[in-house]
């Protein structure tokens, strides 16, 4: 599975963005994880096909993940953004059962005023 990320970018804090990822083919989960400089790289949000999502605690309430199945597309709408949302965000996909993960290029984003 190939997935192509776009989006991100420099907001000032309490700004929005809007990330968007496709995939090759449909698969079962797509989501997003981040990775800040010096930390581990943690899941964001995720998404199956029946669109059942789940959150980090951190996001939850400000971020929103959504997916257009006919487009293989997934989207991570970031609103309320905070410095410490800065990181390198990376989409994600995994198939129904399997531990397989498949990873897109990281995109950029950085909040600072």
């Amino acid at each position: 599975v190939q997935l192509q990320a776009s989006g991100g970018g420099l907001v000032q804090p309490g700004g929005s963005l809007r990330l968007s990822c496709a995939a090759s083919r449909m698969i079962f989960k797509m989501g997003w994880y981040r990775q800040a400089p010096g930390k581990q790289r943690e899941l964001v949000a995720a998404i199956t096909s029946g669109g059942i999502s789940n959150y980090a605690d951190s996001v939850e309430g400000r971020f929103t993940i959504s997916r257009h199945n006919a487009k293989n597309t997934v989207y991570l709408r970031m609103n309320s953004l905070k410095p410490e949302d800065t990181a390198v965000y990376y989409c994600n996909a995994q198939a129904w059962g399997s531990p397989v993960h498949y990873w897109g290029q990281g995109t950029q984003v950085t909040v600072s005023s």
